[in-house]
């Protein structure tokens, strides 16, 4: 699993992008699933990097979920119309209800 930072905007996306990519790369499970439960300062650039994220893992011919993501990140994606690529089923009905 991998663990999304407490802080991700502008300023931390690309090295934290970095860092999730090479721990995607060494990632052994079947599914990437990344735990976003730390979260608590996020921008739309934790979507991009989300995103990414996603987009890696299916080059990996893996599938992808978010866990544990503060409400408010669920309501960003679902407000750019992002959420699908995200979040399985059920984490998408009740996502996590921290704040940011």
């Amino acid at each position: 699993m991998l663990l999304l930072p407490a802080a991700l905007t502008a300023s931390e996306a690309t090295p934290a992008l970095r860092l999730l990519g090479e721990a995607l790369q060494r990632e052994q499970a079947a599914e990437v699933t990344v735990d976003a439960s730390a979260l608590r300062h996020f921008d739309s650039s934790a979507l991009a990097v989300l995103l990414e994220c996603s987009r890696l893992a299916a080059a990996a011919g893996k599938p992808f979920n978010v866990r544990g993501a503060p409400a408010k990140l669920a309501a960003l994606a679902r407000l750019y119309g992002v959420d699908g690529l995200l979040w399985a089923d059920a984490e998408r009905a009740a996502p996590g209800t921290a704040e940011s």
